[in-house]
């Protein structure tokens, strides 16, 4: 997906279950404080629990997220994160993905649920 490139994230495994991955801090990516911004991390949540999804579709069918939200656990100062995704639910009409970013200490920095549609046409 060309969006995650722009994240630069770095997938590390993936599977129809998990995908996980990892980002580096870097500043362009943050607040005016140092920490990474909220909507970076909403976009990688976004981003890497669509792989999941995708894997569970029928012949044909696409995805679009139809519900997302974020909870922002502790600040992300400058540090190497990991992402895992993981799948909650793949039912018929929408698959159900939670996305974790989580500091070195393995504590979670946020945590995403996102809610994919299947599109069929």
């Amino acid at each position: 997906m060309p969006f995650t490139d722009l994240c630069e994230v770095v997938i590390d495994t993936f599977t129809p279950e998990r995908v996980t991955g990892r980002i580096a801090w870097k500043e362009k990516f943050c607040t005016a404080n140092g920490n990474l911004h909220g909507g970076y991390l909403m976009s990688l949540a976004d981003a890497i629990g669509a792989f999941l999804p995708a894997q569970h579709l029928p012949e044909g069918a696409g995805t679009s997220t139809i519900s997302s939200s974020t909870n922002f656990l502790r600040p992300a100062p400058q540090a190497l994160y990991s992402i895992v995704s993981t799948l909650v639910m793949a039912g018929r009409r929408t698959i159900t993905v939670t996305t974790d970013v989580i500091n070195p200490d393995g504590k979670v920095v946020s945590r995403t649920t996102q809610t994919q549609a299947v599109l069929t046409t």
